[in-house]
């Protein structure tokens, strides 16, 4: 199951620029990718607002 980020980020692109697959994509609250998300959680450990976490 994919990763997904929440209502309290901040579009600071720190989770982009350390995703391995490029899931991530920009706007007002950044999107992850189900079909490129390889389920590794670098993005959630580097969110510095905890705004990701494992899809359900």
């Amino acid at each position: 199951m994919a990763y997904v980020i929440s209502d309290s980020c901040i579009a600071c692109g720190t989770c982009m620029s350390v995703c391995p697959t490029g899931a991530i994509s920009e706007g007002d609250i950044y999107k992850i990718d189900p079909d490129t998300c390889i389920d590794c959680g670098t993005c959630a450990d580097s969110c510095p607002n905890e705004a990701i976490a494992p899809g359900e």
